[in-house]
C-alpha cells in the first residue's frame, strides 16, 4: 500500500505542481485548497504519512492547523511551504517541533522530492 500524503495550497497552480510531484514519487495523494479544508482532511481522512502545506491561506493558515493538529496527537512529518523569511514565521515553524521541513518559495521539484525523501526515510525517490 502507498504512503499517504495531504497536500494543502490556495494557489491552484503550485496546488497542481506539488500534488503532480508527490504523485510521481509514488504517494497516494489528497488534496486541500484552504485552511479549512486541511483541517477537515486532517480529522476526516487522516493518519498521513506525511503532511506538505502552505503557511499563508485564508480563514485559517497552515500553521495553525499543524499547531492544533500537533496538540491532537499529529505526529507525522510536515513540509510547511512558505514565500516569508521572517522570525515570527521561522518559530512558528520551529514550535511545531521534530519531523519538519520549512521550503521557502520558489523551489525546485528536485528540492521537494529530497525533503520527502529524508522525512520518509528514504522510502521515495527524485521525481
Amino acid at each position: 500500500m502507498p504512503l499517504r500524503a495531504l497536500v494543502a495550497d490556495d494557489d491552484p497552480d503550485l496546488l497542481e505542481v506539488v500534488v503532480s510531484v508527490v504523485s510521481r514519487l509514488g504517494l497516494a495523494v489528497t488534496y486541500a485548497s484552504s485552511g479549512g479544508e486541511l483541517l477537515d482532511k486532517l480529522a476526516e481522512q487522516g493518519p498521513f504519512d506525511v503532511v506538505v502545506t502552505d503557511v499563508s491561506m485564508p480563514w485559517i493558515t497552515g500553521l495553525q492547523v499543524l499547531h492544533s493538529a500537533r496538540v491532537a496527537g499529529l505526529a507525522c512529518p510536515v513540509i510547511v511551504m512558505t514565500g516569508l523569511s521572517d522570525t515570527k514565521t521561522r518559530q512558528q515553524v520551529a514550535a511545531l517541533g521534530e519531523g519538519v521541513i520549512m521550503l521557502h518559495k520558489p523551489f525546485s521539484v528536485s528540492t521537494l522530492a529530497a525533503a520527502l525523501g529524508t522525512l520518509l526515510h528514504g522510502a521515495v525517490t527524485a521525481a
